[in-house]
């Protein structure tokens, strides 16, 4: 059981990830079936086009990509834009056999993968390993391992179906994080058309005896410059979901994204500086000026660490002047840190000593 970081309290259940502990032979078996079953899911489409992880050669930067374009897209003939954020609740864990080989049956998935998937499903026991815990097993009747390399996947065939065609509208997802974007002329317009898309969607998670996590619910409404209310208008309507009101947002994270109503960067960067910062502050306790880590391991946290922690996003999104002036002012820092150059160092010393090229030169080829 590993618990899940950022939860102000851990009282319950909810805040730990059950993580299954297979055997090394099975995983390589798993991983095969995985890629057969990935190949056959494409070819019988069992997985919707618009759904962007578990499936090779997508990621969380396609997922975000589209968002960014839908949205840009059903900005251009001057139309407001909403999307909502919604994430399943337990995802793997309430995948049913039964019902997951019955779809996969149908569409004309071969037997032998069927009946494969089937007893993969069926006949599992867990114990969970707490301190002073039971040792005894208990049967798990519902559900998919995590940590299987095939559990995954099987979980995006299972929710497939939970797609639905939005008018003016997109309905995107990246396993159990899923974004409903709706367009019109007005943003009370758009909640409408979320909370009818919200009922039928969770009229089919219902019938998969699946669930959304509605507290997780987020909000936006996508702004223009020329889609700016007067100052005295009233606020953006929010909307209401089995009867909870959650209010649009300014900034909302997804998949590792910090997107606001105007697709700024600004506030994306922000938190990525300070991530960074606080794991360079972590790291520099490893090794003080003049001793410590060597040059070399600490160079290797810095490009494996540091850096993809910082420059997330910039593959989608360019930083501001401002913004790019403060990143540089803390890659500089990184760069003596690992050199362990005096402050008086010149920059183009320090990047040549410490093999860390500038941010100027690597930002661009993000």
């Amino acid at each position: 059981m590993l618990d899940k970081p950022g939860k102000p309290s851990y009282d319950s259940p909810a805040s730990f990830r059950v993580i299954v502990l297979l055997q090394t032979i099975s995983k390589i078996f798993e991983r095969v079936v995985a890629s057969r079953l990935s190949l056959t899911a494409r070819t019988l489409k069992l997985v919707h086009s618009n759904q962007c992880g578990s499936l090779p050669a997508l990621s969380s930067f396609d997922a975000a990509i589209s968002l960014v374009d839908t949205v840009r897209t059903l900005q251009r003939p001057g139309l407001r834009v909403s999307t909502l954020f919604l994430d399943i609740k337990g995802s793997f864990d309430n995948v049913n056999a039964f019902t997951l080989c019955s779809s996969l049956k149908k569409a004309g998935v071969p037997h032998y993968m069927v009946s494969w998937i089937g007893s993969f499903l069926s006949q599992r026991t867990c114990r969970l390993l707490f301190q002073g815990s039971p040792k005894a097993f208990s049967p798990v009747q519902v559900g998919t391992p995590q940590g299987s390399p095939i559990s995954p996947l099987l979980f995006v065939i299972y929710v497939a179906s939970l797609h639905i065609q939005i008018p003016r509208g997109l309905s995107l997802s990246y396993v159990d994080d899923f974004a409903l974007s709706a367009a019109s002329t007005s943003y009370r317009t758009n909640i409408r058309t979320l909370q009818r898309v919200f009922g039928r969607i969770r009229a089919r998670a219902s019938a998969r005896e699946v669930g959304f996590s509605v507290p997780k619910t987020e909000l936006i409404h996508w702004r223009t410059p020329l889609q700016r209310d007067p100052p005295a208008s009233p606020a953006p309507p929010p909307i209401c979901l089995d009867g909870q009101i959650f209010p649009p947002l300014p900034c909302v994270r997804w998949l590792g994204y910090w997107f606001t109503p105007n697709l700024a960067s600004s506030a994306h960067f922000s938190k990525r500086l300070g991530l960074a910062q606080g794991a360079f502050a972590t790291i520099k306790r490893l090794s003080s000026p003049g001793s410590g880590l060597s040059p070399h391991l600490a160079h290797r946290l810095a490009i494996s660490l540091l850096l993809p922690t910082l420059l997330y996003g910039a593959d989608l999104m360019v930083p501001s002047r401002g913004m790019f002036t403060k990143m540089d002012v803390y890659w500089r820092q990184v760069q003596r840190w690992v050199s362990n150059c005096f402050r008086s160092t010149p920059i183009p010393i320090i990047a040549a000593e410490s093999c860390i090229p500038p941010l100027s030169a690597i930002v661009p080829h993000k």
